[in-house]
């Protein structure tokens, strides 16, 4: 059966909360909000204001982990700070899962590369997840959508690297490449297992850099924005986004699509696929046709 991804080529707050309630899920319990809060010096991330209107309808607390990489990032003494600087902790509650160990690891004997997955140990405070990505390029993973949120987002600092090094943090910027897609896509399954398929997703696809938000000096987007979209399943949102890149008429989408193939990207989808913790067979619904 074909998963249900819902699209609106109008980008706005109010937009993104339209297609959240057009999933029709509602999460339970306690809910942990995944995005990108941006690195200092970042100009594509999409900041607190955009985000509002969904997070104040859920309710939740936006989550965020320490980085595996030099940055602003990297310690929580340093994190709080810039999410108080962009303007997160002046909105929301903010929780940084890994701010303090142990981690929790999490494990997942069907993994291909990795049979456990290391996550900031406040996980389990949450009964459900919201994950809220901005869709663009990214200079390891190819493109940065769901899938990574789910994976690299929600690991602790010690997990990337574990991640990024297929098991080895050590090799963390030195392992087989498709090792390390095929690592993500497994860390992914961990969480979607976590939290018992009580996720939704909304991937909008605007400020498209080949590079992504964690990015200090990120290039300017390189393709014009085209829209926003919303999921049960995180394959089928990811599959969906690239689709719509490949198919526009843009002509920065060379730029980006370069970006894609010459790191694998789209092998993370056919990871995950092979995990079958979702589907890249999917319905796109374009709510701007319904009446």
């Amino acid at each position: 059966m074909s998963a249900k991804v819902y699209f609106s080529r109008t980008i706005s707050p109010e937009k993104v909360l339209e297609l959240y309630k057009m999933v029709d899920k509602k999460l339970p319990g306690n809910v942990a909000i995944k995005l990108h809060s941006g690195e200092k010096g970042n100009q594509n991330f999409l900041g607190p204001d955009f985000w509002k209107p969904v997070i104040d309808y859920v309710g939740g607390t936006v989550v965020e982990c320490n980085t595996a990489y030099e940055g602003q990032r990297n310690t929580t003494e340093k994190h709080k700070k810039l999410l108080e600087e962009h303007g997160w902790s002046k909105y929301f509650n903010v929780d940084l899962l890994d701010a303090e160990g142990p981690d929790l690891k999490l494990e997942y004997p069907s993994g291909k590369r990795i049979k456990e997955n290391y996550v900031g140990k406040n996980i389990t405070n949450y009964d459900s997840m919201l994950v809220l990505s901005h869709f663009k390029g990214h200079p390891m993973g190819g493109y940065g959508g769901a899938l990574k949120q789910l994976s690299i987002g929600v690991a602790s600092s010690f997990g990337k690297a574990y991640i990024h090094g297929a098991g080895v943090p050590e090799n963390k910027w030195t392992s087989d490449h498709d090792s390390f897609l095929e690592s993500m896509a497994d860390a992914a399954g961990t969480v979607v297992d976590y939290f018992k398929g009580n996720i939704i997703y909304v991937n909008v696809m605007k400020n498209m850099s080949v590079d992504c938000d964690c990015c200090s000096e990120a290039e300017d987007p390189c393709i014009e924005d085209i829209g926003v979209l919303a999921s049960l399943d995180p394959i089928a949102i990811d599959k969906a986004c690239l689709d719509l890149i490949y198919n526009s008429s843009d002509e920065g989408r060379k730029h980006l699509i370069e970006r894609i193939e010459s790191r694998n990207g789209a092998h993370i989808i056919e990871a995950s696929s092979n995990l079958k913790f979702g589907s890249n067979d999917y319905e796109l619904i374009n709510i701007d046709n319904i009446k």
